[in-house]
């Protein structure tokens, strides 16, 4: 099932509906490079629970747009994976009737946001106005949310990607919402996170046993998409630990690097920024601590030859 364009970018698909269990679909923005995120919803008999949103205000309207037309239920709940824009910009289309679940550093993390400095990043996105709305319900660890008698357990996996990462796993489906856990085809992107934290988190997601897994960007899929993560990250590690040993600064490290195995995914300059985050750790920086995130878009951007980042939302 398919939902009207909501865009002129003639080279992009439209966001389709994919229902990867009985009254659990999955909202899919190919191609999934920048702000083109994966979102989702769960229908029950009286009500509906939301799964991310989506990172500008048109796309934001037609996910609402397209809940609304496939079930007429209320949304009762709307689960925030992570904090990034491309999963909570459009929040403002579910307030105020909606409780909007997240962990408690992606409320924090939320209300520290720029959409004037998300538009200096990607001057070619178009995002619109969307108010920025932070989860008014938020946890540390663990919580289960509802939808009839289906289980939806809320697990914290970070710093991973983000300092907040949750996963939504509803283990009678066998199904996992991993948000930007997982990457199907797009390069991991940990500058916000940790690479050791995300390597850590890895087993802990297999362990699930999810069959059909909802990534954060890219076409649904199996439990495979662990292993491309895994391998992508650790590569990471051992570059960064060879050029942080030299004195390589990231940039120069990864312009040197070949690519190899990881050619073949989308947005490779984001190589460049997982390079400051793994040089972070091996500083001993805590894990998720802040970088100088203006100096690392700037490294990416010469990364991609001095144009700015692909961005089609």
């Amino acid at each position: 099932m398919s939902h009207g364009i909501v865009h002129d970018r003639a080279e992009l698909p439209p966001p389709s509906i994919e229902e990867v269990s009985r009254g659990v679909f999955a909202y899919i923005q190919l191609d999934g490079t920048w702000f083109l995120n994966n979102a989702g919803f769960v229908v029950g008999s009286e009500s509906v629970t939301v799964v991310d949103t989506t990172g500008t205000e048109k796309r934001a309207r037609a996910f609402h747009d397209a809940v609304k037309k496939t079930t007429s239920n209320p949304v009762q709940a709307l689960i925030n994976t992570h904090s990034h824009a491309d999963h909570t910009h459009g929040n403002f289309m579910f307030s105020p009737d909606t409780a909007i679940i997240g962990h408690e550093l992606c409320r924090e993390e939320v209300l520290q946001g720029s959409l004037e400095r998300i538009k200096a990043a990607f001057p070619t996105g178009d995002f619109g106005d969307p108010p920025y709305v932070a989860p008014n319900v938020t946890f540390e660890d663990r919580m289960t949310a509802w939808v009839d008698d289906l289980k939806v357990e809320l697990i914290y996996m970070g710093p991973a990607h983000t300092t907040n990462d949750v996963v939504a796993w509803l283990p009678e489906r066998k199904v996992l919402f991993t948000g930007d856990l997982a990457f199907n085809g797009g390069t991991p992107f940990a500058m916000a996170g940790s690479i050791a934290g995300w390597l850590e988190a890895i087993p802990r997601l297999r362990e699930l046993g999810a069959e059909t897994v909802v990534p954060g960007h890219g076409p649904v899929c199996g439990p495979e998409v662990f292993e491309t993560v895994a391998s992508y990250l650790a590569w990471v590690q051992e570059i960064a630990g060879n050029g942080f040993a030299e004195g390589i600064p990231p940039l120069e490290m990864a312009k040197a690097t070949d690519l190899g195995d990881f050619a073949g995914l989308s947005d490779p300059e984001r190589l460049a920024g997982n390079l400051h985050r793994a040089y972070s750790e091996l500083r001993g920086e805590p894990r998720g601590a802040p970088l100088d995130v203006p100096a690392v878009f700037a490294d990416m951007m010469a990364y991609n030859g001095g144009e700015p980042l692909r961005c089609l939302a």
